[in-house]
């Protein structure tokens, strides 16, 4: 083989480390994009706290199609969870790349990362009840009582820290000056709903209780509404649909929108003009709703404080149409001159004989 010269191998040394060094700095131009690409994924999905809360956080912006989706997706996720793209189109009435842009839209890179992230948000529903062994399976019933009373403690605190008392005296008073008030909360949001109606009531008139079991049945009962009135929309994870809409509904006939709910991230705050906020994590299977009962407890309290001559009149005429009436039987147990009703039957002995 015929020897090389010297400067032959110089120059092969010169160009092998200049190929050398452009491969590196192109390895590197396409590190620093991908990195780009995996930074705003990873930021994207950091301000998440599950793939239903992000959906929801997108579904002001969304297309009509888009929206189909998400209110399938939200009412129905263990069957969406094991299908495709083309059969949820299908169940839905939407096209195969409508699905595959809705998963884009709302920061995924395909529906193949989409359903897996949706798998992975079913699984963790699945696992509650094992969650719960693990975390109380060994402990006593006091010490589950104690771990239960000691976290609905923190969330109180938690929240008395976080609540913006501006927003607070705001929603006081649209409550107060509003002519009609309306108030949603389903699923285990109902009692919260039905907790402030009653008190409301008291205080004042024409407050009406939103019940139903779809969302055309709502509009129905609130096609009134306009801007002399107001609508209270109690929603936490897993956020409810038909709430929403609700409120969305109240805000474009422009009433006022109070949401009361967890986070600043809630979609409930996308149509309301007040935000109160109350902690609300989930020990169990068992939503734990102590701070936001403790919040409307203070906004009864507060209304009370405020119109303190309606509420006394307001309670004077019930405490008479109750004992006119005999609402309550006089069953306080708490008599002093007359014979307790205990005494007596309830039912009439000779028509029991005659029967």
């Amino acid at each position: 083989m015929r020897r090389r010269p010297l400067y032959f191998w110089k120059n092969l040394i010169k160009l092998s480390r200049k190929r050398f060094n452009g491969r590196g700095k192109g390895r590197k131009r396409q590190e620093k994009a991908g990195n780009v690409r995996k930074g705003h994924r990873v930021a994207s999905m950091e301000n998440r706290y599950d793939i239903i809360t992000r959906i929801n956080q997108y579904y002001g912006k969304m297309s009509k199609g888009q929206k189909t989706i998400a209110n399938f997706i939200y009412d129905h996720y263990d069957q969406a969870v094991f299908m495709t793209a083309a059969k949820l189109g299908d169940t839905v009435g939407v096209s195969e790349s409508t699905v595959v842009r809705f998963a884009s839209y709302v920061g995924y890179s395909g529906y193949p990362e989409f359903q897996k992230d949706l798998e992975e948000w079913v699984q963790n529903k699945i696992n509650s009840v094992q969650k719960i062994d693990a975390k109380y399976g060994r402990s006593t019933q006091s010490e589950i009582l104690t771990s239960v009373l000691n976290a609905d403690i923190e969330k109180i605190t938690d929240t008395i820290d976080n609540l913006d008392p501006a927003a607070f005296e705001t929603a006081v008073s649209i409550i107060l000056e509003a002519k009609n008030i309306y108030i949603m909360g389903i699923r285990s949001c109902a009692p919260l709903a039905d907790f402030l109606h009653f008190y409301l009531n008291m205080i004042r008139g024409n407050v009406i209780l939103l019940r139903s079991t779809s969302v055309s049945e709502t509009f129905e009962q609130m096609i009134r509404i306009d801007e002399k009135d107001a609508m209270i929309g109690i929603s936490f994870p897993r956020y409810s649909m038909r709430t929403l809409k609700a409120m969305e509904f109240a805000n474009d006939r422009n009433a006022k929108v109070i949401a009361i709910t967890d986070t600043v991230h809630s979609p409930m705050n996308l149509y309301s003009s007040c935000n109160l906020l109350a902690r609300s994590d989930m020990v169990s299977i068992v939503d734990s709703l102590v701070a936001p009962l403790s919040l409307i407890n203070a906004l009864v309290v507060a209304m009370c404080l405020k119109r303190p001559a309606d509420v006394t009149k307001n309670l004077k005429e019930l405490e008479s149409a109750w004992n006119n009436y005999q609402v309550y039987l006089n069953d306080e147990i708490n008599f002093i001159d007359e014979d307790s009703m205990l005494n007596y039957p309830l039912r009439d002995p000779s028509k029991e004989e005659e029967a």
